[in-house]
C-alpha cells in the first residue's frame, strides 16, 4: 500500500500471512529499503514497486498466486474477459506478462510494460498481481481474475467459454470510462475499433478450447497405459476393459493372439451385464 510518493507498507519476508497484524507490517522505500522498524519487505516487493512506478494513481497492489488463474499463467495465456461486470472492473482483458524470474528489476519490467493499460495482470509461469486505488478493490480484482479463470478451466470440456458479443463492449467500456477506478479504466480502448489495433496484448491467447459454434464433440479416450494382466483371469480381464472403454492398445491386440476374439468378449460382456440384470 502506497503511504506517501516514497513509502511503502507491505506484509513483510518471512511469515505466514495468517499471521500479520497491523503492526507488524514493513514500511520500505522506493527502491525496496527498509524505510522504518526492523521488518523487511519481501524479495517479490520489487514486482510492486514495477506497478507503483508507472501508475502514480495506484495505491494499493495485490499479488498472489491463486491456482486456476495460475494455471492459466503457467500456459502463457491470457483472459478475454467474457463476463459483462469484469468488463467494467478489469477491462476487455486480462492479459499475461512476458516470462522473467520474479525479484529485481528485471522481474517489475513485464509489468512495468503492462501495467499503464491494466489493472490485472497474470505473470507468466508465477501467479497474478492486481492493482487499485484501494486495497478494497485490488482484492476485489483479484478474485474476479481467480473467478474468471475458474470458470474459463471449467467451460472447457463444454465447449469453452463464448466471447461477449462485439456490440455490447463499447458500453461497458465507456462504463470503465466514467466510473473513477483509475488510469487504466480511463485508457482502456475499444476492442471492436482501430483503436485497440495501437494497444494490442502481443501475449493474449485464446481460450484453450474454442469457443461455442466452433467446438467438435469431445472425443474421449482411455487415460493411461493399457490394463494389466491379472492373476485371476489369465489376462482376460486387460482385454475386457479394453472392449468395454473402446481401446484399440495393446491389451485388445494381445488378447487376438492368444485365441480370445472381441467380437467373444463383447458377447461375454453383454452376457454379464443382461445376467446382472436379470
Amino acid at each position: 500500500m502506497r503511504l506517501a510518493d516514497d513509502r511503502f507498507m507491505v506484509t513483510p519476508t518471512a511469515m505466514s500471512k495468517a499471521d500479520v497484524v497491523a503492526e507488524g507490517l514493513a514500511v520500505a522505500d522506493g527502491a525496496g529499503q527498509v524505510a522504518e522498524g526492523a521488518l523487511r519487505p519481501p524479495s517479490e516487493f520489487a514486482l510492486h514497486l514495477g506497478a507503483y512506478s508507472v501508475r502514480p494513481d495506484i495505491r494499493a497492489v495485490v499479488h498472489a498466486h491463486p491456482p486456476y488463474a495460475t494455471a492459466l499463467a503457467c500456459t502463457g495465456r491470457g483472459i478475454k474477459t467474457f463476463l459483462a461486470e469484469a468488463v467494467v472492473s478489469l477491462g476487455p482483458e486480462v492479459p499475461v506478462t512476458a516470462f522473467a524470474l520474479p525479484y529485481g528489476d528485471e522481474g517489475a519490467a513485464p509489468i512495468r510494460d503492462l501495467m499503464p493499460r491494466f489493472d490485472a495482470l497474470l505473470l507468466c509461469q508465477h501467479g497474478v498481481i492486481t492493482v487499485g486505488p484501494s486495497v478494497e478493490l485490488a482484492l476485489l480484482r483479484m478474485e474476479l481474475v481467480e473467478h474468471m479463470a475458474r470458470i474459463q478451466t471449467l467451460a472447457v470440456p463444454h465447449g469453452g467459454v463464448k466471447p461477449l458479443p462485439d456490440e455490447i463492449l463499447p458500453g461497458l467500456i465507456a462504463k470503465r470510462r466514467k466510473a473513477g477506478l483509475g488510469l487504466a479504466a480511463e485508457r482502456t480502448p475499444d476492442p471492436t475499433s482501430s483503436e485497440a489495433e495501437r494497444h494490442e496484448s502481443p501475449q493474449l491467447s485464446e481460450s484453450p478450447v474454442p469457443a461455442s459454434g466452433g467446438a467438435s464433440e469431445p472425443q474421449w479416450t482411455p487415460a493411461g497405459p493399457a490394463p494389466a494382466r491379472d492373476a485371476w483371469s489369465g489376462g482376460a480381464s486387460e482385454a475386457t476393459c479394453g472392449v468395454v472403454y473402446g481401446s484399440s492398445g495393446a491389451g485388445s491386440q494381445r488378447s487376438a493372439t492368444e485365441g480370445t476374439s472381441n467380437a467373444e468378449l463383447t458377447a461375454e460382456v453383454e452376457h454379464a451385464i443382461k445376467r446382472h440384470l436379470s
